[in-house]
């Protein structure tokens, strides 16, 4: 809606980029997808996510993501990096009690962490499981090159919208959004 009323005002955008389920709104808005295409990802995600509601969480971390890397590695793939969203702002996602001693380590070593308002751990493991369900229901997608650029905060580059294929819509729920870099 506030593409349209930008739009409607006589601005257009000369590139589109979204985090985790804001891409489905850039390729939207790009004209990558059909707002039916478009509404079909979201509605699907959100199944999804209902699906994995308290088997997980987040947690952002004011550390660089190599160090956040790092620092993850005691816990043995229990949490995993979610989300690049600056220099200094890396989100972690993964299993209660992982990141319970996550928060608790941090809180001892003067480390900023905080819990993001997410009953699930997208951009995991956890996610997973659902692969061939996504990959069904989103078949019939028909994306389109689009007349606006899009960057992929999924693979980090510029991406032709006409690549947004089922398996691209599972990928944005399941790996690392790489959204400082875009």
């Amino acid at each position: 809606a506030l593409a349209a009323m930008w739009r409607a005002a006589g601005i257009e955008p000369q590139a589109t980029a979204g985090s985790s389920q804001g891409e489905v709104t850039a390729a939207y808005v790009a004209g990558g997808l059909s707002l039916d295409d478009a509404c079909r990802v979201i509605a699907l995600r959100s199944r999804i996510y209902a699906r994995l509601v308290g088997k997980g969480g987040m947690v952002a971390l004011a550390l660089p993501r190599a160090e956040v890397g790092e620092l993850i590695t005691r816990w043995d793939g229990r949490i995993e990096i979610a989300a690049v969203n600056g220099s200094r702002a890396v989100v972690v996602a993964g299993e209660h009690p992982a990141l319970d001693e996550l928060v608790e380590h941090c809180a001892g070593h003067d480390i900023q962490a905080t819990r993001v308002r997410a009953a699930w751990a997208s951009h995991t493991v956890q996610v997973d499981e659902y692969r061939e369900e996504l990959l069904d229901a989103l078949a019939g997608l028909r994306p389109r090159t689009s007349p606006v650029p899009f960057y992929s905060t999924v693979f980090d580059r510029w991406v032709d919208t006409a690549e947004l294929d089922a398996q691209y819509w599972f990928d944005n729920v399941r790996r690392t959004v790489e959204l400082e870099a875009g």
